[in-house]
C-alpha cells in the first residue's frame, strides 16, 4: 500500500470540537480553582477545600492534546506555506496576541490579587508596574521578565510560538521542500507503523523519561514544557502521513484500556509523597513515569476513538455541522485568550457575597462562559481590528 503525494488535508471537525472543549473545560476549573485550598490562584474564596484534584484524569489528557492538535495544524500550515511563510503566519497569529494581551488582558488578574490582599493602587498605576520588564534567557521560552509581569494563561501560546519557530527553523535548515511530500524516512516509518500500530506508543517512552527527570511544571498545566514539545512534535508527525492515523484507529482501544491501570499506578505517588511533581525519590519517579505514559495513551486513545471516516455526501446536517465546527475551530484562541481575565473578575465580585461555595461556584462559571463567549461573538469576531489583535484570520 502506498501513501499518496499529498496527505489528507480535509478539516476534522472532531478536532475543532475537542479544542472548543477543552477551552470551556478550563472555566470550569479556573472557577474550581478560586475555592481549591492548594494553588496561588489570584482570587480565592473565603472557604477553600481540595477540590482540584479531581480535575487529575483530565489534566493527564487535556493540554497535551491540545499541543497534539497544534502540531497537526502546524504540519498543514507547513505544507501550505513553507517554512518563511508558516513563521510569519504563526508570529501573526499567535505573536499578536500575547503582545495585544500583555497590555489589555494581563495585569487584570494581577491587579485583583492584589485588590484582595488589600491593595488600593489605581488600575493604571498598577499597569505602568506589570509592563516594568526586561528581557532575560534564563526561563527560555519565557524572554520577557519583571517584578510583577508573568505570561499568566498565555503560558500555552508562548510555548506554541516557541515550538513552531523551531520546527519552522529545522525545516528551513534541511530545505524540506513540502511537509506534505514524504520522505524516504517518513515513507519507511509510517508504512512500518502502519504494519505495526503498537509503535506509535513509543513516544510515550521519553515522555516518561522527561517526567521523570525534569518532573512536572504546576503552573504549565502540570507538565513539563519539554514534554509538550514531544507533544507538539508528534502532532506534526501524525500528520505527514495518513497511514499514521490509519494506525492510530487500530491502536486506539488498547490504549484506552491502558490508561486506567497507569493512572491509578501514578496515584500513590502523588498523594503519597510530599513533592511528587519533582522529588527525586522512587516512589515519585514512578508516579511520573505513569503519569507520562497515560498521557500518550490517552491522546492517542482519544484521537484514534474520534477519527472515523465519513461519508462524501453533505446533507443539511452535515453542512450546519461543519458551519459549527468552523465557529468553533475561529473561536478556540480568542475563548482562551478571553476566558482567565473574565473568571478572576467575575470570582472577585462573586467570592465577596455572602453565598454557599457551591452557589457561588455555578455563578462563576454561569457568568464567566456567557461573558467570554458573548464578548468574543460581539466585540472580537466581527470587526478585522479585534479579528487581528486575538489572531484570527481575515473575515473570509
Amino acid at each position: 500500500m502506498h501513501a499518496p503525494d499529498q496527505p489528507v488535508t480535509e478539516r476534522r471537525p472532531e478536532l475543532d470540537a475537542l479544542r472548543a472543549l477543552i477551552v470551556v473545560g478550563l472555566i470550569f476549573f479556573h472557577s474550581a480553582m478560586v475555592f481549591d485550598t492548594e494553588g496561588d490562584f489570584y482570587v480565592k474564596n473565603g472557604a477553600t477545600t481540595n477540590v482540584t484534584a479531581a480535575a487529575g484524569p483530565v489534566v493527564v489528557w487535556a493540554m497535551p492534546l491540545m499541543f497534539v492538535i497544534a502540531g497537526v495544524g502546524a504540519a498543514t500550515s507547513l505544507r501550505r506555506r513553507g517554512a518563511g511563510g508558516f513563521a510569519v503566519e504563526r508570529v501573526r497569529r499567535l505573536g499578536v496576541p500575547l503582545v495585544f494581551s500583555a497590555f489589555a488582558l494581563l495585569p487584570l488578574p494581577q491587579w485583583l490579587r492584589h485588590r484582595q490582599d488589600g491593595s488600593t493602587e489605581s488600575y493604571l498605576a498598577y499597569c505602568r508596574r506589570f509592563l516594568d520588564v526586561h528581557l532575560s534567557v534564563s526561563n527560555l521560552p519565557f524572554l520577557v521578565r519583571g517584578d510583577e509581569f508573568e505570561s499568566g494563561h498565555l503560558w500555552f501560546v508562548v510555548l506554541l510560538l516557541a515550538f513552531s519557530l523551531v520546527v519552522a527553523l529545522l525545516v528551513a535548515l534541511v530545505t524540506w521542500r513540502a511537509l506534505g511530500r514524504s520522505s524516504a524516512w517518513s515513507e519507511s516509518t509510517a508504512a512500518v507503523v502502519e504494519a505495526r500500530p503498537v509503535l506509535l506508543l513509543v513516544p510515550a517512552f521519553p515522555l516518561a523519561a522527561v517526567c521523570a527527570v525534569w518532573g512536572l511544571e504546576v503552573e504549565y498545566g502540570g507538565w513539563h514544557r519539554l514534554a509538550y514539545l514531544i507533544f507538539f512534535a508528534g502532532g506534526v508527525v501524525i500528520a505527514t502521513d495518513p497511514r499514521f492515523r490509519t494506525a492510530m484507529r487500530r491502536i486506539a482501544a488498547p490504549a484506552a484500556w491502558l490508561c486506567l491501570p497507569l493512572f491509578l499506578a501514578s496515584t500513590p505517588g502523588f498523594f503519597g509523597t510530599d513533592e511528587p511533581f519533582t522529588a527525586m525519590e522512587p516512589l515519585a519517579i514512578w508516579a511520573r513515569v505513569c503519569y507520562g505514559v497515560t498521557g500518550w495513551c490517552a491522546v492517542v486513545a482519544i484521537l484514534g476513538l474520534l477519527d472515523r471516516p465519513r461519508p462524501a455526501a453533505r446533507s443539511a446536517v452535515s453542512s450546519r455541522r461543519s458551519r459549527l465546527t468552523a465557529y468553533l475551530g475561529d473561536a478556540v484562541l480568542p475563548l482562551y485568550v478571553l476566558h482567565q481575565p473574565i473568571v478572576v473578575a467575575v470570582a472577585y465580585v462573586v467570592v465577596a457575597r455572602e453565598l454557599p461555595a457551591v452557589a457561588k461556584f455555578v455563578m462563576i462559571v454561569a457568568v464567566s462562559l456567557t461573558l467570554t463567549i458573548a464578548i468574543y461573538d460581539l466585540l472580537v469576531r466581527r470587526t478585522e481590528v479585534t479579528r487581528f489583535l486575538f489572531g484570527m484570520r481575515p473575515t473570509p
